[in-house]
């Protein structure tokens, strides 16, 4: 007979499972950090992540119909 049926033996099996569990932890953390950097390479890449400027606010702000047009001329030739 093998003993108590552990796989291996009454002291080395805990240490080998929690080993494996560490293992497979990191790994699994380890791909997931992967594929975070990935996507933020790629919007870095595509400008998803650009600032606005003030000139594009203020054409937001234009063709929302926040400001008039004179008002838009006006802080454009300011900020210009």
């Amino acid at each position: 007979m093998m003993g108590n049926g552990m796989m291996y033996g009454p002291s080395g099996g805990g240490m080998w499972m929690f080993f494996h569990f560490l293992f497979w932890t990191l790994v699994v953390i380890g791909a997931i950090l992967l594929i975070v950097w990935i996507v933020r390479q790629a919007e870095r890449r595509t400008g998803d992540h650009a600032e606005e400027t003030a000139l594009n606010i203020l054409k937001k702000r234009y063709t929302r119909g926040e400001i008039t047009k004179e008002e838009y001329d006006k802080v454009k030739k300011d900020i210009s």
